[in-house]
């Protein structure tokens, strides 16, 4: 029995099995194959693995953007300037602002230090850091009136400023949280315990 032409054509897979022939044309035996149910890709942890990459995405980029974009919004602070809008915290002593006549500004609030977040010296402080962002966030959505007092540059360049909420120093807040310690300038205290 002779084969048809065109039904089968020879395939080799990088020319390691030149006898392989592959298929062409519709497939013998009429339906296509079936789609996985819904209940196998509810069963596949590759389906819980894509919702735990998104949640984190969100825990860490979106959550952190849209808090500090409800504060810009909502707080606004007045200054000698005219009313500043804290747009940013970067960790639990520095912030960005934007004021009219000054522009865009990185602040070093004055009067406490909070944890490294961005160059820890161990997990500790690391973990610390990060719940002190959350709680100068927190501080300042909970904040009625938040008033700058500018004071000058610090050596990297960014203004000191000393911030009030509701006429009360943010720095005592941040120390008799736990946050933060007293600092007056000078040599750092460890974080690490």
């Amino acid at each position: 029995m002779a084969r048809k032409p065109g039904r089968f054509v020879p395939y080799a897979r990088g020319y390691a099995k030149p006898n392989a022939f592959r298929r062409v044309g519709p497939v013998p035996g009429g339906l296509p194959p079936r789609r996985p149910r819904r209940t196998r890709r509810l069963a596949d942890p590759r389906t819980y693995l894509g919702a735990v990459i998104v949640l984190a995405a969100l825990g860490l980029v979106v959550l952190p953007v849209a808090a500090d974009a409800v504060i810009a919004v909502t707080r606004p602070a007045a200054a000698a300037e005219g009313t500043c809008r804290i747009y940013q915290v970067i960790d639990g002593d520095t912030v960005r602002m934007v004021c009219p006549g000054r522009g865009n500004t990185s602040a070093r609030l004055t009067g406490f230090d909070a944890p490294e977040l961005f160059s820890p010296a161990c997990a500790s402080e690391f973990a610390a850091a990060v719940t002190a962002k959350w709680a100068l966030r927190l501080k300042l959505w909970q904040a009625e009136k938040v008033t700058l007092v500018r004071g000058g540059t610090d050596r990297y360049g960014r203004a000191l400023v000393s911030a009030f909420l509701d006429g009360a120093p943010l720095a005592g807040a941040m120390i008799a949280s736990g946050h933060a310690r007293p600092y007056a300038g000078g040599r750092r205290q460890e974080w690490c315990a």
